[in-house]
Formats: C-alpha cells, sequence, structure tokens
C-alpha cells in the first residue's frame, strides 16, 4: 500500500505551519498529501499533492480545470484533482449553492474537466452546465494556459450512487468511514459496478482509504483513547450534513450499525450530546479507524490491504505538530512493513 495523510488547516494552523509539516512528511517517506488548499503543499519535492477536497457546485468546472493545471503544471505533474459533492449544510448554508441534483453535477463537472484538460476548444450541453450559453454572441473557447501532464480525477463518494459514478467516470476514490469487514456489499460492489460499466477493473484505479492513526502503550492508555473519540463519532453520525441528510449515518447504517447510529442521530438532534457519545461503542471507534497497540494497527493494516485500501490516507494523532509527524513516521514504518509481509 501507499500511504498519504491530509493536511487539516484547523488542526496545524498557519500557513506555513501546514507547509513545515508537509515538507516533514515527506521526509519521513509519505507518497500522497492531500491538501484543502493545495499551495501550502507546493514545497515538496517528491510526493504528489492533491486537493482534498475541492467542492463541486462552489466553482464553474472550467475554474476548477484552471486550478488543477496550474497546480499540476507547478508541481511537474504531481498534482491530483480531489473532487467531493459536500452536503446540504455546507453547500446551501455556507455557499448559498443550491445542494440538488448532486450526482448529474458531478458527472457534468467531471466530462467537462476532462474536455478542458484536453486543450480543445470547450464546448458541452448537459442538465446542468451548458458551455457557451445558448442565445447569445458567445463561442466555443479554449484556455491559453495548457496542461503540461495527465491529471487524475479521484472523488470523494459514500453513497452507492456516487460510488458507481466513482467507478465509471474517476481515477481513484477518495473514502472514509470504512470498515472493510463490510466494505465488499458497503462500498465495493457500487464501485466495481462502475468500473465494469465502463469496461475496466481496479487494477490501475486508486482505492485511498482515510482513517486516524494514533498509538497507545497499552489497554489503559487505548481505553482514554477511544473514549476520546465518541464524542467526534457522535458529531459525524448526529451532526453532519442536515437531519435528513447525512452520507456518514447512511454508511455506518450500511455497514452494520443502523439502529445504533439511528439512536446516536436522535439523541444529538436532541440536543443530548452526552448521551448521543455514550451511545457509541468501542467497536464503532476501532472498526473505523487506525488507533490501538503498534501490533494491533499493524493487524488492522494487513485488513485494510487484504479488503483492498491500495492507498491508506493517515489522520495523524498528536497534540503538537512533533506528535503528529511521529506518529505518522510510525504508522508508515508499518505500512512498509505490511507491504513486505511482515
Amino acid at each position: 500500500m501507499r500511504t498519504a495523510t491530509t493536511v487539516e488547516a484547523a488542526a496545524l494552523g498557519s500557513w506555513s505551519r501546514q507547509a513545515d509539516f508537509v515538507v516533514e512528511a515527506e521526509k519521513l517517506g509519505l507518497d500522497v498529501c492531500w491538501v484543502a488548499r493545495p499551495l501550502s503543499a507546493v514545497r515538496a519535492e517528491r510526493m504528489l499533492l492533491g486537493s482534498a477536497v475541492m467542492q463541486v457546485g462552489t466553482r464553474t468546472p472550467v475554474a476548477l480545470a484552471q486550478t488543477a493545471i496550474t497546480l499540476s503544471n507547478l508541481s511537474g505533474g504531481r498534482f491530483l484533482l480531489g473532487l467531493g459533492p459536500s452536503g446540504p449544510q455546507v453547500m446551501e448554508g455556507l455557499h448559498g449553492v443550491p445542494f440538488a441534483r448532486p450526482l448529474a453535477r458531478m458527472r457534468e463537472t467531471v466530462e467537462i474537466v476532462r474536455q478542458v484538460f484536453a486543450g480543445g476548444k470547450i464546448s458541452y450541453s448537459g442538465y446542468e452546465f451548458t458551455i457557451p450559453l445558448p442565445g447569445g454572441e458567445a463561442v466555443p473557447m479554449r484556455l491559453s494556459v495548457r496542461a503540461e501532464h495527465p491529471v487524475p480525477v479521484y472523488l470523494a463518494a459514500l453513497s452507492p450512487a456516487m460510488l458507481r459514478l466513482t467507478g465509471r467516470v474517476a481515477d481513484g476514490w477518495l473514502g472514509t468511514s470504512f470498515v472493510p469487514e463490510g466494505a465488499a456489499q458497503a462500498y465495493f460492489a457500487p464501485l466495481d459496478e462502475g468500473l465494469a460499466a465502463a469496461g475496466r477493473g481496479r487494477a490501475g484505479f486508486d482505492v485511498c482509504q482515510g482513517a486516524e492513526v494514533g498509538f497507545a502503550r497499552d489497554e489503559e492508555e487505548l481505553g482514554a483513547m477511544v473514549a476520546g473519540r465518541k464524542r467526534e463519532l457522535a458529531f459525524s453520525l448526529g451532526g453532519m450534513g442536515s437531519a435528513s441528510t447525512n452520507f456518514y449515518h447512511r454508511a455506518y447504517s450500511r455497514q452494520g450499525w443502523a439502529e445504533a447510529a439511528a439512536e446516536v442521530r436522535e439523541r444529538w438532534q436532541s440536543g443530548d450530546r452526552d448521551g448521543a457519545a455514550g451511545l457509541v461503542t468501542d467497536e464503532m471507534v476501532l472498526a473505523t479507524t487506525l488507533i490501538g497497540t503498534e501490533e494491533m494497527v499493524r493487524r488492522r493494516l494487513r485488513v485494510w490491504r487484504e479488503a483492498g485500501v491500495d492507498t491508506v490516507r493517515l489522520y495523524p494523532a498528536g497534540e503538537t505538530l512533533a506528535d503528529r509527524l511521529d506518529t505518522l513516521g510510525r504508522a508508515i514504518e508499518l505500512v512498509r512493513a505490511t507491504g513486505d509481509g511482515a
């Protein structure tokens, strides 16, 4: 498996600290760095850099393609374009953009982006986008800047429909809330349907899954770590998205926790946040993270690899930048050892 991480601005703070983290992560041997603001990662010299993720609908498809071409050219062809649909809470509550028809918007965006990458004049007639707009004086145009390298497209997807689309049109899948024991039906069945519809398989397609990684010295410390993550998971199940649209809640439900997820959401939305966190079990935390003793993490990495993960996206635990880098370094070594059969 390859190794990746996602740079979280909220955790690392300033732009310079984000850039410092990227540089140090590269020294540790990291393969891919996904960043919300990829310019902070341009100082890297070797590893791949990705946008995690650019929200479809907040920019036009051509603007997304322009940004991707710029970053790809600046990095010498090391850029990966990560796109995601987000959800109604963010799209409508923050950006003022309707969340309606996210699947059509994503499909058409990818089609237009690839047309821009090809370098020709841009002409598209779809349900969500028409370029150029009819009825005026506009004619098809091409960008003055050209893509000097191929730009792989990754989609962040959780729902079966978006996973099928990912298999049809993307080069890789950015996943989360991943339980390898339940992934065959919850995730890989629709993904493989999409790949088959496009006449291909998983060879050459990158399954990139993310999870927090953290190391506990013993069972007591592990118990404290698990307890500390329960409120975060309760928020994902009960507070992410809107009351009716929560893709994380649906993902956990499809992987065997429908009843527990429903109870957590009900408590959270009623305002009982502590009660919601109390309903999250240790198993729910451990199944979707890579936290534990070193041997536990090693075993889970083997399970991830056997389940079909190509790139493991590590969210390193730690209070300080140095702590996070130390955790990341240990995890990278374990992934390498797992690949060597250890």
